[in-house]
């Protein structure tokens, strides 16, 4: 039991003195980042399905 106790008060000291968390400014910008790339991603991802789904469409009908 001395070494999980050991491990959650190393684990604490780790996360509240020795890890560099991003600034709240910083991490706004990320997420906003990452929520564009994710509609663009699926934006590109729609088109090529279009893309396909004509192609096949002219397929079966031939």
């Amino acid at each position: 039991m001395g070494k999980f106790t050991n491990n959650v008060k190393e684990s604490f000291v780790e996360l509240t003195k020795k890890t560099a968390w991003p600034s709240w400014d910083k991490l706004q910008s990320s997420a906003i980042l990452v929520m564009v790339t994710t509609v663009l991603l699926a934006v590109v991802l729609w088109l090529i399905d279009l893309a396909f789904q004509s192609l096949m469409s002219l397929i079966y009908t031939l």
